[in-house]
Parts: structure tokens; C-alpha cells; sequence
């Protein structure tokens, strides 16, 4: 990775009833204008990029990319989709994308922000979406571009909730957490999960310790994939006495469901993103539930006001209040939670939202 890109992103930075209130916002256009203000619906061409997870990723990616085929189906067009194998096809990959004629580019994951930027920059005309990412690469406090919408979400509130569950789920008083690499963006999701712990010691008075992340730093495994290095980071926290274990960072959760059925341990597994227990099946015995961040909601809305001719580039926080983050169903795991507890965490959600219980992160008003 890039020292540019990798400075950037060191100083940048669900459920599915919420389809339900998405659904009214807008019907496939018969004569509204696309992007651009003069382009009719079938002339409307939406693209999007994916960073190196790829499409496939059953997470962050693959979420994206429905949400975006979604808005494509609605307004009757096709999505023109490209998958990015290395940093190095970022910015060649969004270039292309504009020299092909594309109205509208989603570009997934914060390491597509310089070359977004710079495309944006050059291109007026075009209606970017950023996902997960600022737009800000000059660390002004404001995004570089004002044809680029920004799609971030404050995952610290849901992850603080799964934090609190998997505290009072915790029989070895241990559970753990670790990250593809030390961004915002994924140490988000680590902050919230210790403030969740740190909350229910201070109720109830216990010392749930968590491995992984004391609040500043932690463990990491250099990328963003599944592979022997993501698996012994997962290995050497279970080795830890961990009974509950949340990978931020894609697909490295594949790496820690592969760990825990060779520790031959009763652990169980928190997702991040997507909700496992849908996206991917494999995990149906082992996830107790998922920190969600509803991208393919927000990137579904953000494409298909583009191509209606309604493009609005503020930058779009998800927060528990607009379901743009939530916990999953505890599904396979519903019998073995104590129903109090899971109350409590229902109880939480409302306290958090109505300000009673503060949650901190760079996203934070």
C-alpha cells in the first residue's frame, strides 16, 4: 500500500426491516432525467469498483455492490461493475470507468479515496459515491470534491452492543477482537466492542477482559484477507481463553471460523458488515450475531437518486437512530442467550439512541 494512501486512511477517518422504510424512497423513473441533468433512464450508466476484497467477499464489497444493482434494476439500466486485484488498478480502474462514459462510480473502501478524489476533481459532471470514506485527503476537515457523497457509518454504536452481549454471554470472562489493519474504519468497530464490555463490567460489576484492543492499539493482520497470517492472529488470541471473538476486516473472518474448528473450542463468532448467518451459511453454528453496516441500503438510495436526477452529495452517517447500523438476530444462538440479557441489550439500543448512553468514535456529533 501506498505511504499516500496509507497516511490517508491513518488520519481519516440492518436489519432487514430497514429495506422496508427504504423502499418508498423512489420509483424507477419512466421519464425523470439521469445524472447530468439531460440524460433519459435508458441512457443512465451506473458503475461501480470494488477495492481488493472483491465482489464475492460476503461482506463489505459483495453489500455494496447489491445495493448498487438494486438502484441499477429499478431504473431499468445495468450496472457496469469492475473488481480491483491490487492498489495498484485503483486508480487505473476508476479512470477507466470515466473515459467509459459512466454517470455515476461507487468506489467501496477507503483506499479508493485518492484516486476517487482526483477523478472527481477532473470530472464535474460525474456523481461519485465514496463508501466508508470522507473524501477528505488534505486532513482539512472537509471533503475534496463536491461531486463526491461520502457513505460512512458510526459502527462504534452497534458494535457497542455486541460488545455488551458478548460480555454477559462470556463464560470464560475473555473475549477477543482483532482487525485487517489500523484504520479508522476498522478500529471503529474495536472501540465501540471494548466500550460495550467496559459498560456492562461497570452494571453488573464484573471484569470481562478484553484481548485484542485495550483502546489505542491491538492485534492486526497487515491486510484484508483470508489467509494463514489473518488465522494466527485468530489463533493466538484464542489461545487466550477467548469464548467470543469479533474479526474486523472482511473476509479475515474466514480465517477465524477456520481457527475456532481447530481449537476444537466453544467459541463463538461476532461477523462485521454483513449479517453471516445470511451472506455466508458455513457460519450458521458459530456466529452469535453481526455488527451490520447497511451499505447496500445507503449506496442502493445514493445510485438511484443519481440516476432520478436527484443528487445530493452530503455526506451520509449511519447511526443506530437511521438503522444505518445495527446488530444482527441472534438466530441459531436465540435459545443459548440468557432472554434477560438480551432485553437489556434491546433496553441499550433505546438508551443509546436516546443519548442516555454515550458512545464515543470519529464519527461522534
Amino acid at each position: 500500500m501506498s505511504n499516500s494512501i496509507t497516511k490517508k486512511l491513518l488520519g481519516a477517518t440492518v436489519a432487514a426491516g430497514v429495506v422496508l422504510s427504504l423502499a418508498a424512497c423512489g420509483q424507477a423513473p419512466a421519464d425523470k432525467p439521469g445524472a447530468g441533468g439531460g440524460k433519459g433512464e435508458s441512457d443512465f450508466l451506473p458503475c461501480i469498483v470494488s477495492d481488493m476484497g472483491g465482489f464475492d467477499d460476503k461482506s463489505f464489497n459483495q453489500l455494496s455492490f447489491e445495493g448498487a444493482k438494486k438502484a441499477a434494476d429499478e431504473l431499468g439500466v445495468k450496472l457496469k461493475d469492475v473488481q480491483s486485484n491490487a492498489e495498484t488498478e485503483y486508480t487505473p480502474n476508476v479512470t477507466n470507468l470515466v473515459d467509459e462514459g459512466c454517470d455515476t462510480i461507487v468506489a467501496v473502501g477507503f483506499a479508493l479515496s485518492q484516486a476517487t478524489v482526483e477523478a472527481a476533481t477532473a470530472n464535474e459532471d460525474i456523481d461519485f459515491i465514496l463508501v466508508d470514506d470522507a473524501a477528505d485527503n488534505d486532513f482539512d476537515g472537509k471533503k475534496d470534491a463536491d461531486n463526491v457523497k461520502p457513505l460512512l457509518y458510526n459502527t462504534a454504536e452497534a458494535a457497542f452492543l455486541a460488545g455488551y452481549l458478548s460480555a454477559g454471554y462470556s463464560k470464560t470472562g475473555k473475549v477477543g477482537t482483532f482487525g485487517g489493519m489500523e484504520f479508522p474504519t476498522v478500529t471503529i468497530f474495536m472501540d465501540g466492542f471494548k466500550q460495550g464490555v467496559d459498560h456492562y463490567n461497570e452494571v453488573k460489576g464484573k471484569d470481562v477482559q478484553v484481548v485484542g484492543w485495550d483502546g489505542k492499539t491491538g492485534s492486526f493482520t497487515g491486510g484484508f484477507e483470508a489467509n494463514p497470517d489473518a488465522k494466527q492472529v485468530a489463533v493466538n488470541i484464542l489461545n487466550q481463553g477467548v469464548d467470543v471473538i469479533l474479526p474486523v476486516g472482511g473476509p479475515i473472518y474466514q480465517s477465524a471460523q477456520q481457527a475456532i474448528k481447530e481449537s476444537g473450542k466453544d467459541v463463538a463468532l461476532i461477523g462485521a458488515d454483513a449479517d453471516l448467518f445470511v451472506t455466508d451459511p458455513s457460519t450458521a453454528d458459530v456466529v452469535l450475531t453481526s455488527v451490520l453496516k447497511a451499505m447496500d441500503l445507503s449506496t442502493y438510495e445514493a445510485v438511484l437518486s443519481s440516476g432520478e436526477g436527484e443528487f445530493d452529495a452530503e455526506a451520509y452517517i449511519g447511526t443506530l437512530e437511521n438503522k444505518g447500523v445495527g446488530i444482527a438476530e441472534l438466530h441459531n444462538f436465540a435459545d443459548k442467550v440468557d432472554s434477560a440479557l438480551q432485553d437489556e441489550v434491546t433496553q441499550l439500543q433505546k438508551d443509546i439512541i436516546d443519548g442516555k448512553v454515550e458512545v464515543t468514535s470519529y464519527l461522534s456529533k
